[in-house]
C-alpha cells in the first residue's frame, strides 16, 4: 500500500476512527453554533443595547386550576376591581341627559332628514362643557370613527349618543360574564 494512497483516504474520511467519531447531538449543535454565527455576521451583528428587548413580558396567564382557590378568588377579586372602577367611568341619566341637551343646542346646520349633526368643533365645544367623566368620549379618534360621508365634515349626534351609551352597555354585560374566559369587543 502506497503511502499517498493512504494519505488520500485519510483525508477524505477525516472523523473516521475510534475517538474521532461525532455522535449526531454533536453535529446538530455544532451545525446551529455555525447557523447562529452565520447569521449574526449577516445581520451586521446588531447588538440591542437596551436591557428591555433581552427578556419577552409575559402576556399570557393562564387559568387557576380548581384545586387553586386563592388563584380563583384573586382573579375574580381582580376582575370585580376592575368592573367597579370602569363602570364609576359610566355616566348616570343625569349626564346623559345633560350630554344630549348640551349635543343638540350645539348642532351644526343643515340637518340631513331629520337627523341632527355637529361638527368637530362644537363637538369640542361640547366635550368641555360636558364635564370629565365625558371627556373621553371627546377625542378626534372616536369623532374620525363616526365621520362617515357627510360633506360637510360632520357626525350624527344619534351615532355619537349611542356610541356613548354602547361604552356603558359593553361594562354592564361583562358583569354577566360568569366564566371570566370570554371576550366582549366592540364594534366600533
Amino acid at each position: 500500500m502506497d503511502w499517498k494512497e493512504v494519505l488520500r483516504r485519510r483525508l477524505a474520511t477525516p472523523n473516521i476512527g475510534p475517538n474521532k467519531k461525532k455522535s449526531e447531538q454533536e453535529l446538530k449543535d455544532e451545525e446551529m453554533d455555525l447557523f447562529t454565527k452565520y447569521y449574526s455576521e449577516w445581520k451586521g451583528g446588531r447588538k440591542n443595547t437596551n436591557e428591555f428587548y433581552k427578556t419577552i413580558p409575559r402576556f399570557y396567564y393562564r387559568l387557576p386550576a380548581e384545586d387553586e382557590v386563592l388563584l380563583q378568588k384573586l382573579r375574580e377579586e381582580s376582575r370585580a376591581v376592575f368592573l367597579q372602577r370602569k363602570s364609576r367611568e359610566l355616566l348616570d341619566n343625569e349626564e346623559l341627559q345633560n350630554l344630549w341637551f348640551l349635543l343638540d343646542k350645539h348642532q351644526t346646520p343643515p340637518m340631513i332628514g331629520e337627523e341632527a349633526m355637529i361638527n368637530y368643533e362644537n363637538f369640542l365645544k361640547v366635550g368641555e362643557k360636558a364635564g370629565p367623566k365625558c371627556k373621553q368620549f371627546f377625542t378626534a379618534k372616536v369623532f374620525a370613527k363616526l365621520l362617515h360621508t357627510d360633506s360637510y365634515g360632520r357626525i350624527s349626534i344619534m351615532q355619537f349618543f349611542n356610541y356613548v351609551m354602547r361604552k356603558g352597555d359593553f361594562i354592564c354585560l361583562n358583569f354577566f360574564s360568569g366564566n371570566q374566559i370570554g371576550f366582549w369587543s366592540m364594534l366600533l
